[in-house]
């Protein structure tokens, strides 16, 4: 081993970079070195609403005890890099260690945003995107009582259905006319809607939260809408989307993307040769990508270039979706919102059955642009797979048979 691979951060796409990089090292010429800030190594973040029902935290973990013997891996837990110097090619630690590098990938992630609301920093307000997140939460639920999660998307979605399950009386606020608003269409986030509040919860959307109300002790008591509503609440959780980290980048002289985050190319490198970004932390092209599924197509590209092999670059990202929500199949890929200009779309809707499927079509209705399924994603893989292509049937023959 004749070469240090410093990572900062240990995330899940940190972890495949990890994984990839001493696959293919057979001639072990690199060491690696990775801090993470969490107290834990890398975990299934994906499954971290489980956690709220009584999975344990040592069945989310992806990093294995062979990696954590593998003799050319340096882990660090609950360390944060405090500065990167790269003039000396070091990372200095918040303790004051000093490491030096060869190669540097950054895989930061994100933080949790918090909408600046009056209140939002009571006791009883929480951030859901950690372990430790979830386990505060889990600790400071009361059955019977009222929780708020605010954000209406995937982890919003989670967020409640968890509380739900401790026996809190739940309440969505999305401040979009609809649920899951990225991946989902009007009438597919209004089924959603009505699938959520059949299992027990509230859902409001189009609205926001006006403040966060204390009570004598200062704790939450209840919150105020835009719209007037109080509803009562021992717990506000946000789940209201993500911000990169991307805090390194001005100590180190690194560029960032008009929204955050570290630019990089389409190779996933910054201006500094010897440093990449990956994952949420990476702005390719100025633009960041929250799914899981990017950031490995990420760490697989920075991988094979630390190896010395062909590169993949990152172009054309497959933001498509297939999950499983309190139960609720949901999909989209491509262009779901129906964003090309002159494009038709195709919408078969069984409300009694919880079903709703829709295709986006070229202006000419002959080629498959994207499209969404509630209720029943079985056509999704086929469906996928044929975007950008002429349609091998009519639309009502593609979404109605099995």
């Amino acid at each position: 081993m004749n070469r240090t691979l410093v990572v900062v951060g240990h995330g899940m796409v940190a972890h495949r970079l990890v994984e990839r990089l001493l696959a293919g090292d057979t001639h072990r010429r690199w060491r690696v070195v990775v801090f993470g800030e969490e107290p834990w190594p890398a975990y299934d973040r994906i499954r971290l609403s489980g956690c709220l029902e009584g999975t344990g935290a040592a069945e989310l973990l992806l990093t294995t005890p062979a990696l954590l013997a593998d003799s050319r891996v340096e882990m660090w837990t609950g360390t944060r890099v405090a500065e990167v110097d790269r003039e000396h090619r070091m990372v200095r630690t918040e303790h004051g260690e000093r490491h030096l590098y060869d190669a540097l990938v950054l895989a930061t992630g994100s933080r949790a945003f918090v909408p600046p609301v009056p209140g939002g920093d009571a006791p009883g307000c929480f951030t859901y995107r950690t372990l430790d997140d979830v386990e505060t939460i889990r600790a400071s639920a009361t059955p019977g009582d009222g929780a708020v999660v605010v954000g209406g998307g995937l982890l919003g979605l989670e967020a409640a259905n968890g509380l739900r399950t401790l026996g809190l009386r739940t309440h969505v606020v999305e401040l979009a006319p609809r649920l899951m608003p990225i991946q989902l269409d009007g009438p597919g986030g209004s089924l959603l809607a009505d699938i959520v509040r059949g299992r027990g919860m509230d859902v409001r959307c189009g609205v926001a939260l006006e403040r966060v109300d204390r009570g004598a002790d200062g704790r939450v008591v209840s919150v105020t809408l835009t719209d007037g509503t109080v509803l009562d609440a021992s717990m506000v959780v946000f789940a209201a989307g993500v911000r990169p980290r991307d805090e390194l980048a001005a100590g180190a002289g690194l560029p960032v993307g008009p929204r955050g985050g570290f630019l990089v190319d389409e190779l996933c490198r910054t201006t500094d040769p010897r440093v990449w970004a990956v994952g949420e932390c990476a702005a390719v092209a100025g633009r960041c990508h929250g799914l899981v599924a990017p950031g490995y197509r990420m760490a697989e590209s920075v991988a094979a270039q630390l190896l010395r092999e062909t590169p993949a670059p990152f172009r054309d990202p497959d933001l498509s979706t297939r999950l499983k929500l309190l139960g609720v199949q949901v999909a989209s890929f491509g262009d779901a919102q129906a964003d090309t200009e002159g494009a038709l779309e195709y919408a078969v809707e069984e409300p009694p059955a919880g079903r709703y499927a829709k295709l986006v079509l070229s202006g000419d209705g002959r080629v498959l642009l994207g499209g969404v399924l509630v209720g029943d994603t079985e056509p999704f893989p086929r469906l996928r797979a044929l975007v950008g292509h002429r349609l091998p049937a009519s639309a009502d023959a593609l979404l109605r048979r099995g």
